[in-house]
């Protein structure tokens, strides 16, 4: 895997600060914020400059029940093409359900949710994952993701599950270790145990988070300060493995730039000191009999074992598939720097096509679980119907963010009411069309309501709804005629 170094989430609002960083090799840019015609200036400067720079989906939802959207793997293959960049990354999450495969109405979570991990979803996100694949001209590397909840019935761990995934697809994984300790607070799982299960042969790179833990549940909130648990499982990683990145993750609540530059210099240091562990453990090994130690970590041992049995049954193998891409060259990086950097990751078992049956198994959980998150409908046998109300707390929140973000005049209009109002409608109004569409149905729903009581508010409301919403009302539905006097009002003034 091509080396990539230390390295920072690249946002705009903490743009002109990366750019002067000192020791920043790569960064790494939330795909679906950038647009390939018009990149940001401060990316094209890195990208001048020699920095790597990888697109990072949030959207695609390999894990959710429906083959992943031609359009989306477009979008993220134009802007690898666009940045140079020798790899792209995704998520194992489902952030949509419903549809034609439960004959119910889309749905969206506007999160990343965690998929159970069964066979069925298993045989499901390998196909997903090899569709990737194929349609993206770098190689795909895959997050394990932060989980408030567990599903009922699991028949692997996480460290089993990754494993079964790159052995069949030959993916790439993007290990996170916020992740891993958010899933010790919450899930109760050991991160340990999870690297000792994994292939870390397989790690393209490794993320570094902050977040919170309020009444017994960690927040993976990526707005926080790197906490020493955190730092721990890094260097239980890199004692086991030389990442060939690592990359500080900050999306809100930026700090000086000085703090973000000592969190850096704390991840360096940990990596180092995780390396020199490694190689303290390895001396030692190379004098104690292999029958009693060895030189394989446990992943590697397991690994090895896979391999063996698998070339000893390969004869008598028929199954067959298309090799994983994961060596495809970037158009901008030169054959042979690529072959000496980017080995080859070939899957050891070509999965099949997952059964229309798992796919529709999964498609009815998954709807019936987001469902009760974000409609209200009952909550699913066998979940925690606690964990569930703080998910869904949390995911209405994350909602608010982003549609603050999206639509900066709303909070601006509201003020303080903002908030709480939002929540309010987002109780009773699933998601169902995106962001954008989302901040015109909040604003929509409080005009029909006679809201903000504030008249001067209400009218500022009124405008701004007016100037998005098209010559017609939103897909024909009716609103009240004092709407429709008011947009003939404002129209005439």
């Amino acid at each position: 895997m091509k080396h990539l170094g230390t390295g920072i989430g690249w946002r705009p609002e903490i743009a002109d600060a990366v750019e002067r960083m000192p020791g920043i090799d790569w960064v790494e840019a939330v795909s679906e914020n950038l647009c390939p015609g018009h990149l940001p200036d401060s990316l094209l400067r890195l990208r001048e400059r020699g920095v790597t720079v990888v697109p990072h989906g949030v959207s695609l939802g390999l894990g959710g029940a429906d083959r992943p959207d031609d359009g989306r793997l477009t979008a993220l293959a134009e802007r690898a093409q666009a940045l140079g960049s020798p790899l792209v990354t995704e998520h194992i999450a489902f952030v949509r359900a419903g549809g034609p495969l439960t004959a119910s109405q889309p749905l969206e979570a506007g999160h990343l949710l965690p998929v159970p991990r069964t066979r069925d979803a298993l045989d499901v996100l390998c196909e997903n994952v090899r569709i990737a694949q194929d349609a993206l001209p770098v190689p795909l590397a895959v997050e394990n993701i932060a989980a408030l909840i567990s599903w009922p019935g699991e028949e692997m761990t996480e460290g089993q599950f990754l494993y079964d995934l790159v052995e069949r697809t030959g993916v790439r994984l993007l290990i996170d270790v916020a992740n891993l300790h958010s899933n010790h607070v919450n899930r109760d799982e050991d991160p340990a145990k999870a690297l000792d299960e994994l292939p870390v042969e397989a790690i393209a790179y490794v993320h570094v988070a902050g977040g919170f833990e309020r009444d017994g549940v960690w927040h993976d909130s990526h707005a926080h300060p790197v906490p020493e648990p955190v730092l721990a499982i890094l260097a239980d990683l890199a004692s086991r493995v030389t990442p060939p990145g690592v990359l500080l993750e900050r999306d809100e609540n930026f700090p000086e730039p000085g703090e973000l530059e000592r969190e850096l210099d704390a991840i360096r240091e940990t990596v180092r000191g995780g390396a020199r562990g490694k190689a303290t453990t390895a001396g030692a090994g190379s004098q104690t009999p292999p029958t009693e130690t060895g030189s394989q970590t446990p992943a590697d041992e397991r690994g090895s074992q896979a391999r063996a049995a698998e070339a000893g049954s390969k004869a008598a193998t028929t199954e067959t598939g298309p090799t994983a891409p994961a060596t495809e060259t970037p158009s901008t990086a030169p054959a042979a720097e690529t072959a000496a950097t980017t080995p080859e990751i070939t899957p050891t078992r070509v999965p099949a096509p997952a059964p229309a049956p798992a796919r529709q198994r999964l498609a009815l959980a998954q709807t019936a679980l987001l469902s009760a998150l974000v409609a209200g409908t009952p909550v699913p046998e066998g979940f925690d119907r606690g964990r569930l109300a703080v998910q869904g707390r949390a995911l209405i929140g994350k909602r608010a963010d982003v549609v603050a973000k999206v639509a900066p005049e709303l909070p601006e209009i509201l003020g303080k009411a903002f908030r709480s109002d939002f929540f309010a409608y987002a109780q009773a109004r699933p998601m169902t069309g995106g962001y954008r569409r989302d901040a015109l149905d909040f604003a929509e729903q409080l005009l029909l309501a006679g809201q903000p009581e504030d008249a001067d508010a209400r009218g500022r409301l009124t405008r701004w709804w007016l100037e998005r919403s098209g010559p017609a009302p939103l897909d024909g539905r009716p609103v009240t005629r004092w709407l429709r006097a008011a947009r003939f009002a404002l129209r005439r003034g």
